[in-house]
């Protein structure tokens, strides 16, 4: 899974990424600070098992704090994104080869409209932040609307004369853009286009080009800047504009400062927390910050950067954190307890899982067992969140 990082410059993106994975990155009051992509490791937040377990786990990879898993996924910092990226203004042709691989997009926005359209700062509240949101989707549609056009002529008629499936060979035509079967004939299946493809108008397909867009690159809005003048109501206005998308509050800024204070062993801090902990000496200055914080997080109960993620990946992709484990045996041969948890797809069965542990699970596969309540469960047993599962194979 990879999760990318969106907007124009200036509106506190590189902070945000910052935030969420702690890399040495360029941040600067200026358009295109970020030039190349940054690539880190980001956590999403799991209500750990190991609780109901009575047991301490021993994560291989992230950590687990007060029963509290944080599982780690790959996060994609780009370059700013300004108007008419998709012809290559700005840093856009980079922009957009660089986000093909993303599965879900954070856009971050500033709230407070203290950054115009080209990233350059200006007057809190004088600039209408909902632009921002409008731009990015006409950037996507238009980028994916050009990659469409380059063939489509050619690959339309060819469908028609050979009488091909067209929900195939769209998918195989631009798979590369993360298109599948079941996300074509969601989209076919509206009836909201012609029959064939060869008939479709240009508004036809500038249609469809924006429904898989959708499909493909689902978004989330961090309404990033929560903490300055106006941005509360902004947020306010900008959820009621847009019903549609998830819209959340964020100080990357508040976040970072509490990961880089806990991070030097003066505060304890769990990411997403409401609250946190001093535990070392600080000086003058810093204890003004961390005064503010406080206040800070007694109003928004949280900085917002990690329920975006969280958010992303649960709610609006819909994965599922499912842990591999034994009915009587909890460890690994190692002795670790419950030492991995995979990030799986809503649809994910139990012989998809027995492939993700082992393409010799998947081919020998007999049964599954759910482990927390000790019965088997057939192969093609949709997986719940935080299922814990042990798979029986062929020796």
């Amino acid at each position: 899974m990879l999760i990318g990082i969106v907007g124009k410059p200036n509106c506190g993106k590189s902070t945000f990424f910052k935030a969420l994975t702690l890399m040495n990155v360029e941040i600067a009051n200026y358009p295109f600070a970020t030039i190349k992509p940054n690539h880190g490791v980001g956590f999403v937040r799991v209500d750990c098992v190991c609780k109901e377990f009575g047991r301490q786990c021993n994560p291989r990879e992230g950590f687990c704090a007060e029963g509290t898993r944080f599982v780690p996924v790959d996060v994609i910092d780009v370059a700013g994104l300004v108007p008419g990226a998709y012809e290559g203004k700005g840093m856009g042709n980079q922009f957009l080869d660089d986000l093909r691989q993303a599965d879900v997009l954070v856009h971050v926005i500033d709230i407070s409209g203290s950054t115009n359209d080209k990233g350059e700062p200006v007057e809190p509240g004088s600039y209408d932040p909902a632009n921002d949101i409008r731009f990015l989707e006409q950037e996507l549609d238009m980028w994916y609307l050009g990659i469409f056009k380059k063939v489509w002529d050619k690959f339309s008629k060819t469908i028609s004369q050979q009488q091909q499936d067209p929900v195939k060979a769209i998918v195989k035509q631009f798979s590369g853009l993360g298109v599948n079967d079941v996300i074509v004939k969601n989209i076919f299946s509206g009836n909201k286009f012609p029959g064939k493809i060869m008939d479709w108008k240009d508004s036809d397909l500038k249609d469809f080009v924006a429904e898989l867009r959708k499909a493909t690159k689902p978004i989330i809005i961090a309404a990033n800047k929560i903490d300055m003048p106006g941005a509360i109501e902004n947020l306010k206005r900008i959820k009621e504009e847009f019903p549609d998308y998830f819209i959340i509050g964020t100080s990357a800024e508040v976040e970072l400062a509490l990961k880089e204070a806990d991070k030097n062993n003066l505060i304890d801090y769990i990411p997403g927390s409401d609250s946190f902990k001093i535990i070392g000496q600080l000086s003058h200055s810093q204890e003004k910050a961390m005064d503010f914080i406080k206040a800070f997080l007694l109003e928004h109960k949280s900085t917002g950067v990690q329920d975006v993620l969280d958010i992303a990946v649960f709610n609006l992709l819909k994965y599922k954190a499912i842990y591999p484990g034994g009915v009587n045996k909890p460890e690994d041969s190692e002795g670790r307890v419950l030492p991995d948890v995979f990030l799986m797809p809503p649809e994910t069965t139990a012989l998809d899982f027995a492939y993700k542990l082992h393409s010799d699970f998947g081919n020998n596969f007999i049964k599954a067992i759910d482990v927390k309540t000790e019965m088997p469960i057939a192969k093609d047993h949709i997986l719940k969140h935080r299922d814990v599962i042990e798979i029986m194979a062929k020796k």
